[in-house]
């Protein structure tokens, strides 16, 4: 771990001590060094790549099932952004990006009988963004009021809510 100015950023070393950091820093796209301003962004690509690759299989499950793997995702995510929030001193540390890679996951999978390009999914993955970076209310109101690792999910979980919104709005 490195402090710069008063931040503690997390390294490859620190992320491998625990499982927790390991999932919190997205398996490693969190520390990437392709966009260092814009962790998340890195996280939420990440993520949808992830997707594009399992998707194939997921559609296969029942929703319900998917749905409970999510739901275990944003669980799990809430557990490993509490533990890595407090080793690093920052409740919401941008290099954490668990938090985007469950939501585009929700988006994604919600929306997929939808999105039938790369292009259309392109949208999505970019609207989600939209909402997270902007965090218009109650999104901004959740960001800040819930300082721990349910908080640091929660407000994802909103902007994954409101990009949904907005693609059904288009779509209809």
């Amino acid at each position: 771990m490195r402090i710069y100015g008063s931040q503690a950023q997390p390294s490859w070393r620190f992320m491998f001590k625990s499982p927790a950091h390991f999932i919190a820093l997205g398996m490693g796209s969190g520390l990437s060094p392709v966009a260092p301003m814009a962790p998340g962004t890195v996280g939420t690509f990440v993520g949808w790549g992830m997707f594009m690759l399992l998707g194939p299989w997921l559609i296969q499950l029942h929703p319900l099932v998917v749905f409970a793997g999510l739901v275990l995702a944003f669980v799990i995510g809430a557990w490993a952004c509490q533990g890595t929030g407090q080793a690093l001193g920052v409740p919401d540390h941008g290099r954490m990006v668990w938090d985007e890679m469950v939501a585009i996951w929700l988006v994604l999978f919600v929306a997929q009988g939808h999105l039938h390009t790369w292009q259309q999914q392109l949208y999505a993955v970019l609207l989600f963004r939209v909402f997270d970076v902007l965090k218009p209310p109650p999104i901004g109101f959740l960001d800040a009021r819930f300082k721990n690792g349910f908080g640091v999910m929660l407000d994802d979980l909103v902007a994954a809510w409101f990009t949904l919104l907005v693609l059904a709005w288009v779509l209809a």
